[in-house]
């Protein structure tokens, strides 16, 4: 599938958690494309600005914000009625929203609840409320839904965070199987994996964008640039981190369980030097 065949002027895209970071860069990129754009997000200011500023960008094309709280199915359910209503098609759904400072895994219960029910199913509920509409339409469509390498590597730290995101992945490449099995389906599901971005999430702990970090905008631009030649795993690299180290940290992560080493033995003191070795080697 080609972008030219969903991401045309006229058609329509529904992104969640477009108030700011990745999911207001790709209304920006849409809106600029000539696409109708359903920006939903927690209502408020930072919705109705960044819904503005949109339409300052947009060529002839409509943007409307859509209040949302993707964690409620109905309202995610009212939301593919409004963009279907409105617009008449969704061509691009990008299950984008999401939160950090979830916890380890024995603390914090109220934020793992909390975490999950916006990050998992906020996914959930928008393949939920989507797919099917959009399947009926017969027309070239995609879901995005936006993952991380957190949920493939599992660093040590925000461990709910890491669960929410190994389960996006998880859901999209059992979605794709299920489209893909379909006779005559025209909707693919890609999974976004961004690197370090500069976003409102990573804001909280940098006055201004790290050297290291890819802007929202370049994390888009790669996007669009690899489901173009039909790629799922959308696997984004950042100015820290090439490709290659990237599938190196990843080889090892899966190796745990085939050399039945301690679990995250990338960051175990008696592994330090094997992953070092490790990395030596293969890049």
């Amino acid at each position: 599938m080609s972008v030219r065949d969903v991401f045309e002027p006229g058609r329509t895209a529904v992104i969640t958690g477009s108030a700011d970071g990745i999911g207001l860069a790709a209304a920006r990129r849409f809106a600029t494309m000539g696409l109708n754009v359903v920006m939903a997000d927690l209502g408020g200011d930072r919705l109705w600005q960044a819904a503005n500023e949109v339409r300052q960008i947009a060529r002839e094309a409509a943007v409307e914000a859509v209040p949302v709280d993707v964690a409620d199915p109905a309202q995610m359910i009212r939301l593919r009625e409004r963009a279907f209503e409105r617009f008449g098609d969704t061509a691009i759904l990008m299950n984008n929203a999401g939160i950090g400072g979830g916890g380890h895994a024995f603390e914090r219960p109220d934020r793992w609840t909390a975490l999950l029910s916006v990050n998992l199913g906020g996914v959930i509920n928008g393949v939920q409320a989507f797919t099917q509409a959009m399947i009926d339409k017969n027309r070239p469509a995609v879901i995005i839904n936006t993952g991380s390498k957190q949920g493939i590597t599992t660093p040590p730290g925000d461990t709910a965070y890491n669960v929410s995101k190994a389960a996006i992945k998880t859901l999209t490449e059992g979605l794709q199987h299920s489209l893909r099995e379909m006779p005559g389906c025209r909707v693919s599901a890609h999974l976004l994996i961004p690197g370090f971005t500069f976003t409102g999430m990573t804001r909280r702990r940098f006055a201004e964008k790290p050297p290291g970090a890819w802007t929202a905008e370049q994390v888009v631009a790669f996007m669009l640039e690899r489901i173009d030649v039909g790629d799922f795993y959308i696997l984004c690299p950042d100015n820290d981190t090439p490709r290659a180290l990237d599938e190196v940290r990843m080889a090892w992560s899966a190796a745990d369980i085939l050399e039945n080493r301690p679990p995250l033995s990338r960051w175990h003191p008696d592994y330090r030097d094997a992953f070092a070795a490790f990395v030596a080697r293969k890049i």
